[in-house]
């Protein structure tokens, strides 16, 4: 599984005027759908999160739920122009979001997969300080797509 494969340029948006977690996580779910399926989708995220935050830490979250409103994996990348507050495991602001929607019928375990990859390129984002380096989409999708491999050649 390739996650950049999973990516598109209409879903990424690095410039996020957000300054709230409640409109990071309005924002990303406008990204994927709209309405009633939207607001549905933000209602089961919210939830998730009064159970734990997803912010992993680092300036990075990655919000993630099931959903009947979804036939099939989503992804939406949201950056804000301003880390906020996430109430991220380590306490520091959040700039980087990667939110994953899946169905509840989720053949292959996809969802619990993609989450798995997101971790290990977060890390390696984190590490090498490259969260704010990429300016466009399609920079942003040519980095996790450099990312993935160099981890493959690693294994």
């Amino acid at each position: 599984m390739n996650l950049a494969s999973l990516l598109s340029r209409e879903r990424i948006n690095l410039e996020l005027k957000s300054t709230k977690k409640e409109e990071v996580l309005r924002d990303l779910v406008y990204m994927i759908k709209s309405k009633t399926d939207a607001e549905l989708i933000y209602n089961t995220l919210l939830k998730r999160e009064e159970l734990g935050s997803t912010g992993i830490g680092k300036g990075i979250a990655i919000p993630h739920c099931r959903s009947l409103a979804v036939s099939k994996l989503e992804i939406a990348v949201g950056r804000t122009l301003k880390p906020i507050n996430f109430n991220a495991i380590d306490k520091k602001p959040v700039s980087l979001f990667f939110l994953i929607i899946a169905p509840p019928q989720d053949p292959g375990n996809q969802y619990l997969i993609t989450l798995g990859k997101i971790v290990q390129i977060c890390r390696e984002l984190s590490k090498g300080n490259l969260i704010n380096k990429p300016q466009t989409p399609d920079e942003f999708i040519a980095l996790i797509n450099e990312i993935e491999k160099k981890l493959t050649k690693k294994r």
